[in-house]
């Protein structure tokens, strides 16, 4: 089950400095404390997954230009009752965000990000995100979903003006 997962892989994992242990924590307590914690239902605050694609050099990331929030985000998002991993269901997003095949994911997090949603059927809402690396082996070519205005590959040492710090946080973390 999903939630089991999510609390192995949050118990397992090492963060790597004090503010990502205290969420890490935080998670932990939400998931113990509400049975639906995994699913946008549950209306405090839910898990979420993502995934920061990688192309196979390390030296570029795809990003999307997010449809309701129009930032450059990761790719990501709610978890679905058929996943049964976080790592899965960060695969799933991306695969379902960019229509690339033959991605690989690392298997634990590379980081945790808490985020108020302040648009969409989830404005209020807390997400609970679990970052995870994604890297694209093979074609770089992508599809633009419907939950995107745009994707595009940035060298990662040429994000777009105005990137959300959280995402800077994410790429510094995934591509040493």
């Amino acid at each position: 089950m999903l939630l089991e997962d999510a609390v192995r892989v949050l118990t397992g994992w090492d963060a790597p400095d004090g503010e990502q242990e205290e969420l890490r924590q935080a998670y932990l307590r939400h998931l113990g404390a509400h049975a639906d914690g995994m699913w946008r239902s549950c209306r405090s605050a839910h898990v979420t997954a993502s995934a920061l694609v990688v192309d196979g050099a390390g030296e570029r990331v795809l990003l999307t230009l997010h449809r309701t929030i129009g930032l450059w985000l990761q790719l990501g998002g709610h978890c679905e009752p058929d996943d049964t991993t976080l790592a899965g269901a960060a695969l799933r997003e991306a695969s379902e965000e960019s229509g690339l095949t033959g991605l690989s994911i690392a298997p634990m997090p590379v980081r945790l990000s808490r985020h108020e949603i302040l648009a969409g059927g989830c404005a209020g809402v807390y997400h609970l995100d679990v970052q995870f690396l994604v890297t694209a082996a093979a074609s770089t070519a992508y599809v633009v979903s419907e939950e995107s205005h745009d994707l595009a590959w940035f060298p990662v040492d040429e994000l777009p003006a105005g990137l959300d710090d959280s995402v800077r946080q994410l790429v510094a973390s995934g591509v040493r």
